[in-house]
């Protein structure tokens, strides 16, 4: 055992007990342990404060170092045992004073009955202590296991936990209510899973893992390294022709609550496909994209509506050109002024633009205009053939026509000249300029085009709620759309629409931790950034770039610095 991997298993055992003994102090533990994974077995409470073992226990051990069986299971158990105390000093920490919810509201007799499992301070804090040891070291053992054992059993539990999770949105999928009512009620409890059905879920999981590590995954790559240009672009086609023909039949297989929750995530990836053109493609930093997804609000609504704030009494078709033609001036207004800004400076002058103009919205200046606070009501719905579309399931197909639009425009805007000098640009703007790119134009044309589908997203988010309301327009909007391209990856066009499921859809399900989100949102970056910097589901160039420098800085034995490789701004 050396002094150097005993210091790193003390600090990673003290910062796990530090989160979870956080996460414990702001009730998020006691909150997640409403929701059963594996009914009246495993809440998910319980799988975030034992993760914090795990996890820790795994970080504990550098492979560099060598993995041996022995030091591995001394250095999780110190892991395991050093996330323990903190919790362990806030159960006592209630015994020594009373009144601690004066000052920490969350911490209540029901979070301390979690912690020591019902068996009092000083037995449940030994159990606690034991429980953690295990789960430390179990994390550690996961580097003494072979890749074709370990990703196979790591995907196993995984598919256990999203499938107790979210086993209630499950049920609400239109083909499982299809299935007669003893098999739903035999795979389901009232909350989660039964065991059995775990057990069979982490086996099938498990068993199409392994097969994919041993077998699958290299047939694959020799298919795709033996074929053609020719048949890769049919393979490509016949991907893309599958995946729309899922979307379409998407209703009619999951129903109107999926419908809804997809209609949110879609006119986010509008917005995030025209944000990864600003920011993705050129480099440029823009926080006030919410401003343009305003713009295109108000212009729809102002066009459409039947109230006394009606301009013309437009209709919808008539009006999305209109309210997309505005977003995009906008766009090219705002790029006038910060033509020669970089980075930081070009982030504080886009902020105070998107809050320019949520004021203007919010103030009573413009209400007789605009409608102030109480914004604009009965804004028009899109009609086709005289019928007018109000349930989402018909709205999903103009939103799921709007996220293919942006797609297609960005994908050939990617791969034209244009595209080419935005990446130019966004690698570093001198030599872009001495290469003979002008980048007056260049920019402009990035901040228009992602304006325009920001734009677009507004006018379909008006319509379809039929109102307009300035709260809708805050900072946090752009924030969210900003992080959801960075996880999803920046410059991915698939990375986007991935992205915006995982922060945007799988919120609104599990809408009973609201109040974490942003929380969540902020571990999910930190996570991003550290274990996978090129995003979720990386451009081939920024993975090549990111991949590449790793490589080289792993021969020479150097540090490298990600803003160096790839900058955001």
């Amino acid at each position: 055992m050396s002094r150097e991997n005993l210091r790193r298993a003390i600090n990673v055992g003290l910062v796990a007990g530090i989160v979870a003994v956080s996460m414990s102090a702001i009730g998020m533990i006691e909150a997640f342990d409403e929701r059963d994974v594996i009914t009246n077995i495993l809440t998910l409470g319980q799988v975030l404060l034992y993760s914090t073992a795990l996890i820790g226990g795994y970080f504990a051990i550098d492979p560099k170092d060598g993995t041996k069986l022995g030091p591995t299971l001394v250095y999780g158990l110190i892991a395991g045992l050093l996330t323990a105390i903190p919790l362990i000093a806030l159960v006592f920490l209630t015994i020594l004073n009373p009144n601690i919810r004066d000052d920490l509201v969350n911490v209540s007799p029901a979070l301390i009955e979690l912690l020591t499992f019902g068996q009092g301070p000083f037995l449940g804090s030994v159990i606690l202590t034991i429980v953690m040891a295990i789960f430390g070291m179990l994390g550690a053992t996961f580097h003494l296991l072979p890749e074709k054992v370990e990703k196979p059993l790591l995907v196993g539990v995984l598919a256990v936990i999203v499938v107790g999770t979210f086993s209630g949105v499950i049920q609400l999928i239109e083909m499982v209510t299809w299935l007669p009512r003893p098999i739903i009620r035999a795979i389901f409890g009232q909350q989660g899973i039964w065991i059995w059905s775990a057990i069979i879920i982490f086996v099938l999981a498990a068993a199409i893992s392994a097969w994919w590590v041993s077998r699958g995954q290299q047939s694959y790559q020799v298919r795709r390294a033996a074929m053609s240009e020719d048949q890769e672009k049919r393979w490509r086609r016949t991907g893309v022709i599958t995946v729309a023909l899922l979307a379409i039949i998407f209703p009619i297989l999951f129903g109107p609550y999926h419908s809804e929750v997809l209609d949110v995530v879609g006119i986010f990836a509008i917005m995030g496909l025209g944000l990864n053109i600003v920011v993705g493609f050129a480099g440029l930093l823009d926080l006030g994209y919410v401003a343009f997804f305003a713009i295109g609000a108000y212009v729809m609504g102002l066009l459409t509506t039947t109230t006394d704030l009606g301009i013309v009494g437009l209709s919808f078709w008539s009006a999305l050109p209109i309210a997309v033609l505005a977003a995009a001036t906008a766009g090219i207004i705002l790029g006038v002024p910060v033509l020669r800004m970089r980075g930081d400076y070009l982030a504080i002058v886009t902020l105070g633009f998107g809050e320019i103009i949520r004021v203007l919205a919010l103030s009573d200046l413009l209400k007789p205009v605009i409608g102030g606070a109480q914004g604009i009501l009965k804004v028009g719905k899109p009609q086709i053939f005289g019928l007018e579309i109000v349930q989402p399931q018909w709205f999903y197909y103009l939103i799921l026509a709007g996220v293919m639009l942006a797609a297609f425009v960005s994908w050939r805007l990617r791969d034209a000249r244009l595209g080419r000098q935005w990446m130019a640009m966004r690698e570093d703007e001198d030599v872009a300029e001495a290469t003979g790119i002008r980048l007056v134009n260049t920019k402009l044309l990035a901040f228009s085009m992602g304006a325009a589908f920001s734009g677009l997203a507004g006018a379909i988010f008006a319509s379809r709620l039929s109102s307009i309301f300035p709260h809708s327009f805050a900072l946090l909007i752009s924030i969210n759309v900003l992080c959801l391209i960075i996880v999803g990856g920046l410059g991915s066009l698939p990375g986007v629409v991935l992205g915006s499921f995982i922060l945007v859809g799988v919120p609104l399900y599990l809408s009973e931790f609201t109040e974490y989100r942003l929380l969540i949102y902020g571990v999910l970056l930190i996570a991003t950034m550290l274990l996978r910097p090129e995003g979720l589901w990386p451009s081939a160039v920024r993975k090549r770039e990111l991949h590449a420098v790793d490589e080289e800085a792993a021969r020479e034995g150097t540090i490298v610095h990600r803003e160096d490789v790839h900058p955001l701004t």
